[in-house]
């Protein structure tokens, strides 16, 4: 019965140890969004502006330093997110 009980718990421990490496290791800064693929919501959202201002508009939000950048929603509170304008 101690071995049945060990053994569940080894794999419930192993299992959950997989589950939460997996998962840390799949964060992707870019999460295979790029402007090609964003270009028909943007046109739907934004329909009078031209496919450059769209891509202006892509590179400031999820560029490097944009609001969508990685390395920026590290270190910015989302109450803060609306004063950074």
């Amino acid at each position: 019965m101690k071995r049945l009980a060990a053994g569940i718990f080894s794999a419930t421990l192993i299992l959950g140890a997989g589950t939460a490496v997996f998962a840390a290791g799949t964060n992707n800064s870019d999460n295979g969004l790029n402007f090609e693929k964003m270009l028909p919501f943007m046109q739907k959202m934004h329909p009078d502006s031209s496919k450059q201002e769209l891509k202006d508009m892509y590179k400031a939000c999820h560029g490097k330093g944009g609001m969508m950048d990685d390395s920026k929603q590290k270190e910015m509170k989302s109450k803060d997110m609306m004063n950074s304008f």
